[in-house]
């Protein structure tokens, strides 16, 4: 039963996303505020979750320096946070069934001479990112444009349906590192001088996370970032992408150095110095990031 309710969701999720990818592009924009729209109707319990990181953040961000508020209303901010993921879904169906050749060739690409500086160093590239923009045209895009690229995300229950995301993005030269276990694969696609992008801007556990202030807010951080470039001497890139408009502009930002102190603090010092990245792009586009994902749960409990 288990098997035919995966294959069941597995057709149902090429469906839709074949459905997307045959919208015009000339509809994209409108439409896909139109699925934001009704993902913000659909999801209630998301849309709290939303609300209330918001409500907590915009104290904090409205006294940071980078900060472009599309409102003052935390109302705004998530009703157009909705409408740049339901476009991000669209641009996704479109990638994953071939037809998203003209998003990665109207991709700007800002701050390339820190590419090419770290590139030469031949030691791979550690693309430090978070869920911010169209992450996953990023990542596939890496791949188009820079050659064979890693990207390191956790493994679907859904077999087929992990497959079939598997064989798409392998179109693209895209390969997968699964989180269990994936410090071993990620050292090694490094020594082979490949791109190695890590998402590190979600909740992490007390295991494998240190706390960090995110946003005003004490907040769990993975540790895995500054582990694996002391580890490897890779050097470690903030790589973020944004819409503007309806075009997406990729900024390399100059590598991060990290200081020799392995200690705890050390490390929780250079895990907060990264949040701070990530921190940096909410402010300057508080429309275009992951607002939905819980960051801060767990951590009121350590910090008490």
């Amino acid at each position: 039963m288990q098997q035919t309710f995966w294959r069941l969701q597995a057709a149902l999720f090429y469906s839709l996303t074949l459905a997307g990818a045959l919208i015009p592009a000339a509809a994209l924009q409108r439409l896909g505020g139109m699925v934001g729209y009704v993902l913000w109707s659909l999801l209630p319990r998301r849309r709290a979750i939303v609300m209330d990181n918001l409500k907590h953040a915009l104290p904090y961000l409205n006294e940071h320096p980078l900060w472009r508020p599309p409102g003052s209303q935390a109302t705004s901010i998530a009703s157009e946070n909705y409408a740049n993921l339901g476009k991000s879904l669209i641009e996704i169906c479109q990638l994953y069934h071939g037809r998203g050749d003209h998003l990665i060739a109207g991709i700007e690409l800002r701050g390339l001479e820190h590419y090419e500086t770290a590139r030469a160093k031949g030691k791979g590239i550690i693309c430090f990112s978070g869920h911010c923009g169209n992450w996953e045209l990023m990542a596939l895009a890496f791949s188009r444009l820079f050659g064979d690229g890693v990207v390191v995300a956790r493994r679907q229950n859904n077999p087929f349906f992990n497959q079939m995301v598997e064989r798409m993005r392998m179109s693209y030269r895209s390969r997968v590192i699964y989180k269990k276990g994936a410090f071993r694969g990620i050292l090694s696609a490094l020594r082979s001088g490949e791109l190695v992008g890590i998402l590190a801007d979600q909740a992490a556990g007390p295991e494998d996370g240190v706390l960090v202030t995110m946003m005003g807010r004490k907040a769990w951080a993975t540790k895995a970032p500054v582990l694996i470039a002391r580890k490897s001497g890779a050097p470690l890139l903030p790589v973020f992408i944004h819409r503007e408009g309806e075009r997406h502009v990729i900024t390399f930002y100059p590598e991060h150095h990290f200081s020799g102190d392995m200690s705890d603090h050390g490390i929780q010092k250079e895990t907060q110095a990264l949040s701070r990245y990530v921190e940096n792009f909410v402010a300057a586009h508080p429309t275009q990031w992951y607002w939905m994902h819980r960051r801060w749960k767990r951590a009121g409990e350590a910090s008490a």
